[in-house]
């Protein structure tokens, strides 16, 4: 006891630096913070302090009847019962700009459809726009609570020129619970983005591109239809990060689809022979064999369907069909050699994009639409059940950037907000990643050089002759 009295101002003095230092923590967090952050720190701590009285409330909480084994040594024999113990789950909170991440147990009679019905109490008691209860393994769950809607808070993004470590990772932005919403591009063939004028279209694919151009495995060949040279449209900034681009010209059009389709033809004939397997996603793209990225926006401009009886409509419908067919091949047989189409249209109904293009393509975005049938061609007619998540309920200027979405594990439709990118970073990017740029036969020639195969020239594919791109 003496020797304990002894030591005691040591141990105070351990105690009180310890507890100095956590808080001296705190607070430099709490100073580095942003202003949403801080706001959301300050929310936590009400959260953790008030979480049992809330759960007793909310139905969260079970009775155990059963004394606890301290109890239960220390009963004596005559002496009552032990009062039940009410059981409350433990959680964690993590503060963020936009709200809480909770995390909670499970407990007997209380688990995740437990809290998925309090979770319109949270919300009110935790004063959060909105809540959301999310499995987290076995046993636990995640509560979100977010503060402010994302959707309605405009991000931007500042590319850093870094590679990617997955070229098939497109980070889109966050959803309506400020979660990251990633897809996988990984023997994707197509994408279709719809979306009215001035939605967030471009914006959103200028961070793919700006994500994507650092990595030598990608390369892109660009289609705008809605100006004559790049220096006119949404892709001045990033054309020199594309081995080939043309404008609302037709008959460049024509031939530019020619060439990739010629490409694709190419790799299909040598696949087997140079990766040794028939799907480049079993070993995924290189320097030499690069994700060939093609982008057509406004690509109704190069379907369009001419009527008219005179030479020049005759000729000029016969362009845009052969479009249609050669995009058909790029779509239907490029997934497996490297090859993907993300076609970029105000609508995407079957007047702008073939539907024998658009249903084939698995990953559909829509920002803001005027009418459901805009959405349904964009999205599908599940769209119609949802009508909370409607691309048409997006058309207030607060939901520029904001896209709409069908996520593989998740029912229904995700709203996205997309950040934005602005046109000096894509400047930036592009001509900091310029000398990544190479044509993709070229590529070819040299992978075919360094195996040792040759090339096969005329040789007939699997479908048809392979034709060499080595030439504009």
């Amino acid at each position: 006891m003496e020797n304990l009295t002894d030591h005691a101002p040591q141990v105070l003095l351990v105690v009180a630096v310890l507890a100095g230092a956590c808080l001296l923590l705190v607070v430099v967090r709490y100073a580095r913070a942003d202003r949403g952050t801080r706001v959301s720190m300050r929310q936590a701590v009400r959260v953790r302090w008030g979480w049992v009285r809330l759960a007793r409330m909310a139905g969260l909480t079970v009775t155990d009847k059963t004394p606890g084994l301290l109890a239960q040594i220390t009963a004596q024999k005559d002496s009552p019962a032990p009062a039940p113990r009410v059981l409350t789950p433990r959680i964690k909170v993590k503060p963020d700009r936009f709200g809480v991440i909770v995390r909670a147990r499970a407990l007997p009679q209380v688990g995740l459809e437990e809290y998925q019905k309090a979770a319109r109490f949270l919300a009110d008691a935790w004063r959060c726009t909105r809540v959301s209860v999310l499995p987290d393994g076995p046993g636990k769950v995640v509560i979100r609570g977010v503060r402010s809607d994302p959707l309605t808070t405009p991000t931007e993004h500042r590319p850093t020129g870094r590679p990617p470590e997955d070229v098939t990772r497109w980070e889109l932005g966050v959803d309506e619970y400020a979660a990251p919403v990633c897809v996988s591009l990984a023997n994707v063939p197509g994408v279709t983005v719809a979306g009215t004028p001035g939605a967030g279209k471009t914006s959103g694919i200028n961070k793919f591109v700006c994500d994507l151009a650092p990595s030598a495995a990608v390369q892109f060949v660009g289609f705008d239809g809605k100006v004559s040279r790049a220096e006119e449209g949404d892709y001045a900034d990033l054309v020199k990060r594309m081995f080939a681009f043309c404008g609302d010209d037709l008959d460049e059009a024509n031939a530019l689809f020619k060439r990739l389709v010629e490409l694709r033809r190419r790799r299909s004939s040598v696949i087997r022979d140079v990766l040794g397997v028939k799907n480049m996603w079993h070993v995924g793209p290189s320097r030499l064999w690069p994700l060939t990225v093609v982008l057509i926006d406004e690509a109704h401009t190069f379907f369009r369907d001419y009527k008219g009886g005179d030479a020049e409509t005759k000729r000029l419908a016969a362009l845009t069909a052969e479009n249609a067919r050669l995009v058909e091949d790029l779509v239907k047989k490029g997934r497996s050699v490297g090859i993907l189409t993300i076609l970029i249209s105000q609508k995407t109904t079957g007047d702008a994009i073939p539907t024998f293009i658009r249903d084939v393509c698995p990953v559909g975005l829509s920002f803001a639409q005027k009418t459901v049938e805009a959405a349904v061609a964009a999205l599908g007619d599940d769209i119609r059940n949802w009508p909370d998540a409607s691309p048409v309920a997006l058309q207030d200027p607060a939901y520029v950037g904001v896209a709409v979405m069908a996520m593989q594990g998740r029912p229904g439709f995700t709203r996205i907000r997309t950040p934005y990118v602005s046109d000096a970073d894509a400047a930036r990017i592009a001509e900091a990643t310029s000398h990544l740029t190479t044509d993709p036969a070229l590529c070819l020639d040299a992978l075919l050089d360094a195996t040792g195969h040759t090339n096969p020239g005329d040789d007939e594919g699997p479908d048809g002759p392979a034709i060499s791109l080595s030439k504009p």
